[in-house]
């Protein structure tokens, strides 16, 4: 199979890639510590939550970089070598 070879926008997809990736770890940061309920309840925190992980691999796919599960850490990684 070839390449994706990379496209005008790819730096545009690349930096939204990054505030998608930002959001879901302040979502992380929410569960870890237990602030998300002071803003949420649990059936919408659960929802939002994975509205941002589906962001994230929907970024992550129109970047052209792989999401790869990294069994150690128990959740995806994201493999920027991929994409260059």
């Amino acid at each position: 199979m070839s390449e994706r070879q990379t496209g005008p926008y790819d730096s545009v997809a690349r930096k939204w890639l990054a505030l998608a990736e930002r959001r879901y770890a302040h979502f992380i940061e929410l569960s870890d510590s237990g602030r998300w309920r002071h803003y949420f309840t649990r059936p919408k925190f659960d929802l939002e939550l994975r509205r941002a992980e589906l962001l994230r691999d929907q970024w992550a796919r129109i970047a052209g970089i792989l999401l790869e599960f990294d069994e150690a850490a128990e959740e995806p990684s994201v493999d920027r070598g991929a994409a260059a």
